[in-house]
């Protein structure tokens, strides 16, 4: 792996982890371990379906978090209130506004647990894939951030002001990372699924 390729943004010792699923994760948690930085998992994942292909997901992402012995956190699934998120973007195409709006809402949800929990930085597994617009995902990313910064966040009753959440707009395909996700896909034996999730981009 080519260290010079990733930069880790100054300070940064923790980072809540949007994950999509366990192969796009393992080698970016593997690199943030190396690289000192602790990861915590955070599965959000609404845009998922049917609800056996969702906890199918889900649950190797778990077993992924406890075989290395990292935090994970099980985000809520809520189908609808995503299908309500993309309504009327339901024929645009891979790469297009729906997807954008997905990666908004799902990174919007990571920021606000990210300052729940006072991690200052957050990132997301969804910029490992080459099926993805890196731009739009940064974007989304940027925006998640400032949606949430400044905002009162409540935690265990009481409101917190912690306002900085940053997002760190990584291109995870880099470093080697892309060559050693395939590599651990098959030393975990992971479940690897064939579309990215939703059903208008489901493959036939």
């Amino acid at each position: 792996m080519k260290k010079e390729s990733i930069v880790v943004p100054e300070g940064c010792k923790e980072v809540l982890l949007h994950a999509c699923c366990a192969p796009c994760s393992s080698a970016i948690v593997e690199w943030m371990l190396v690289h000192d930085v602790r990861p915590t998992i955070f599965y959000y994942n609404p845009n998922i379906f049917p609800l056996e292909e969702y906890e199918i997901r889900k649950n190797e992402s778990k077993r992924h978090a406890a075989s290395l012995g990292i935090s994970w956190i099980d985000g809520d699934y809520d189908h609808e209130t995503w299908l309500h998120s993309v309504c009327g973007l339901e024929g645009e195409p891979e790469r297009g506004r729906r997807c954008e709006q997905c990666f908004t809402l799902r990174l919007t949800q990571t920021a606000k647990v990210a300052k729940q929990l006072g991690i200052r930085y957050f990132a997301t597994t969804l910029a490992s894939s080459r099926w993805k617009s890196l731009d739009q995902i940064n974007r989304a990313g940027l925006i998640a951030e400032q949606m949430v910064n400044g905002q009162c966040s409540m935690f265990n009753g009481q409101c917190s002001m912690f306002n900085g959440v940053t997002f760190w707009p990584q291109n995870w395909r880099k470093g080697g990372l892309q060559e050693r996700r395939n590599q651990l896909l098959k030393e975990f034996n992971f479940y690897n699924q064939q579309y990215c999730g939703c059903e208008f981009s489901q493959r036939k």
